[in-house]
């Protein structure tokens, strides 16, 4: 039997559909009650797709995997799959150690250092937070002048987690992009969410960001980046164009996922990130420098669900050949999962 953690907009919705269509054993267990361990008693495996953005998940959800690997259970993601999730800084340790390779990245945790070392950075440079996702907490810094001011706030007041005057901007952009009443009516909610200081009740509890800072030298040239997901033997791709009068691509909405922009040293790549960091599903964000060299912006254990992902055509196996499929990730997480699971676990 298989313990399923049923948030509604989550993977788990594919997850409970699936085992109901095959039959496979499971029960819907909370993993925010006290008792989460006796729930699964009778189970051989958990099934929990966590959220960055709450605060409840930062503080247990990767204590709770590595317990339950403790105790014979089969878990997803596991450990080796989501200890970094949404940590840019313990992912720039994992890919170093592993010797792959990381868009070059400038971590400090004292003030003075940091100061010293932007009289010889090349500029721009893209500042970013531990955290955040869809190009939240990013920032391209231009000049000396502005990286130190954003160095001495990281070690003074801080950055939020949430961003709301982000947020409205992000609005702002989309609305740009694809017009429409609806998102139009959202700009002026958000903006005076921002003036009250306002954030969503999910993410009231998060840390203020300080302490140190994160800078990623930044790859010119770029139109696009593209995302490759691994998922056992399979790899979709994605590529997502650059937002206009920008340099971010992620969350631009500019999809492309045609199997012959897709360079096989990149699909390489991407499946031995996967291995190397023994992950059970991984979406690798890899852009290109000037020769056409892939590098690694960061890595995540899931990704936006929906067409994002199944407006693939198919994927690319390991062997880099192209298998044509109705793409849906979620089926193929808990058929490798079910796969995996582990004999009785000891009471």
């Amino acid at each position: 039997m298989i313990g399923i953690h049923n948030r509604p907009g989550s993977f788990s919705d594919r997850w409970i559909a699936y085992c109901r269509e095959r039959e496979v054993p499971f029960k819907i267990v909370n993993a925010y009650d006290s008792d989460i361990v006796s729930q699964l008693a009778e189970c051989r495996g958990f099934m929990w797709h966590w959220h960055f953005g709450k605060h409840a998940d930062q503080l247990f959800a990767r204590q709770l995997a590595l317990a339950l690997q403790a105790r014979g259970m089969q878990v997803f993601p596991d450990t080796h799959t989501a200890w970094h999730y949404d940590d840019k800084l313990g992912q720039k340790y994992l890919l170093e150690a592993l010797n792959l390779p990381l868009a070059p990245v400038h971590v400090f945790y004292e003030m003075e250092r940091a100061l010293a070392w932007l009289d010889s950075a090349s500029y721009p440079i893209v500042f970013k937070l531990r955290g955040g996702a869809g190009s939240r907490n990013v920032r391209l810094i231009k000049n000396v002048r502005e990286a130190k001011s954003v160095v001495r706030r990281a070690f003074a007041s801080g950055f939020p987690a949430f961003d709301t005057s982000a947020r409205t901007r992000e609005l702002i952009w989309r609305f740009r992009r694809d017009g429409g009443w609806k998102a139009l009516s959202r700009i002026p909610y958000w903006y005076l969410r921002g003036v009250l200081g306002d954030v969503p009740a999910e993410a009231k509890h998060l840390p203020i960001q300080k302490g140190y800072v994160y800078f990623q030298e930044f790859i010119p040239h770029n139109a696009f980046d593209q995302r490759f997901i691994v998922i056992g033997n399979r790899c979709l791709c994605i590529q997502r164009a650059v937002r206009e009068g920008d340099f971010r691509a992620s969350g631009s909405g500019q999809l492309s996922y045609t199997p012959a922009l897709f360079p096989k040293p990149a699909i390489a790549l991407a499946f031995r990130v996967a291995e190397s960091i023994k992950s059970q599903s991984v979406a690798i964000d890899i852009m290109y420098d000037r020769g056409g060299f892939p590098l690694i912006g960061e890595v995540s254990y899931c990704f936006p669900r929906g067409a994002f992902a199944e407006n693939c055509p198919g994927y690319f196996d390991r062997n880099l050949g192209w298998n044509s499929d109705n793409v849906v990730p979620e089926k193929y997480m808990i058929e490798d999962f079910v796969r995996s699971l582990p004999g009785p676990v000891e009471s």
